[in-house]
């Protein structure tokens, strides 16, 4: 038995008709993998979170890959589109997506995987030129603005004169303030530009202030 066939008997083709359908599928798994990579770039520089989670980054690529894939297969059959539709539709995930912009791109990653494997490899490329103009966009009009929560230990009256003094060019909001018996907790949300830091030796050096704590955050609290 030769290979031609081999080929017939074990794919149920013909190896020209093999081929031909093996070169579209093909050239829409590299289109996948080059977006999937685009993606998790854009991913990693746009990032604005306090820990970066790397598996989730991985995930992205592989999401996108795995969706044309999946694509590719139902696009082919009727019957097993609905085959697919029903086994997937029994798949359930744990892992809960706090963050909305890690939710936002894993809906780009599904989407862009949907797009190149139905052959609509314009519609994925232009939506990618949309989302990274947006993003750039937004990211243009904070440069170097940095949010942070400050967190001052004071005993004493009179020292909140002195900390509107030296906070008075400062973009913040009082968050909470806390009355102790010994002492008093303030708590403020503060924008900063290229991490401008020299206020805070100003509020330590007050002889009222106890410590003085400057925590980064990224303005979203999950419960």
């Amino acid at each position: 038995m030769d290979i031609e066939e081999l080929i017939s008997q074990y794919f149920q083709v013909q190896p020209t008709d093999l081929v031909s359908n093996i070169t579209p599928a093909l050239y829409s798994l590299l289109v996948s993998f080059a977006m999937g990579m685009l993606i998790y770039f854009i991913y990693s520089r746009a990032f604005r979170g306090v820990v970066f989670n790397h598996n989730f980054a991985l995930s992205l690529p592989l999401m996108v890959t795995l969706t044309t894939i999946v694509t590719l297969a139902i696009s082919s059959n009727i019957a097993l589109s609905l085959g697919m539709v029903g086994a997937l539709s029994i798949v359930r995930y744990r892992s809960a997506v706090k963050d909305p912009m890690d939710l936002l791109f894993l809906f780009w990653s599904v989407t862009t995987g949907i797009t190149v494997g139905a052959n609509m490899h314009y519609l994925a490329v232009i939506g990618a030129l949309i989302a990274i103009i947006i993003i750039l966009i937004i990211n243009h009009y904070e440069p170097g603005l940095t949010k942070y929560i400050l967190i001052v230990h004071y005993d004493g009256k009179g020292i909140d004169e002195e900390l509107k003094r030296i906070l008075h060019q400062k973009r913040y909001k009082i968050r909470a303030k806390t009355f102790r018996k010994n002492d008093t907790e303030l708590v403020a949300e503060m924008v900063l530009k290229n991490e401008n830091l020299s206020f805070v030796d100003a509020i330590r050096e007050l002889p009222q202030v106890s410590d003085v704590s400057l925590v980064e955050y990224s303005m979203e609290f999950h419960g």
